[in-house]
């Protein structure tokens, strides 16, 4: 997973923190002691992405197809206040 460092730690240290990512390592950013994001490795965020990725083509070749009817831009961005 990572190891876990504050929002505030990783503002402040980011430049060695980019270091030790380049080196390999992997952080998980906390705020408030929750996580918020984590930085890792590009080769590591590229398989993360393409799994994504090929999890949400799957999810929306599985879902049924829904009839909204016709509409134009302007009823798109209608304020229906």
């Amino acid at each position: 997973m990572g190891i876990a460092i504050s929002a505030a730690t990783a503002n402040r240290d980011f430049s060695a923190l980019l270091r030790k990512v380049r080196g390999g390592a992997s952080f998980v950013v906390t705020s408030h002691g929750r996580p918020v994001a984590r930085i890792v490795p590009v080769a590591d965020g590229a398989a993360v992405a393409g799994t994504a990725r090929n999890t949400l083509f799957h999810r929306l070749a599985a879902a049924r197809v829904v009839d909204a009817g016709r509409w134009n831009r302007d009823e798109l961005y209608e304020d229906e206040r």
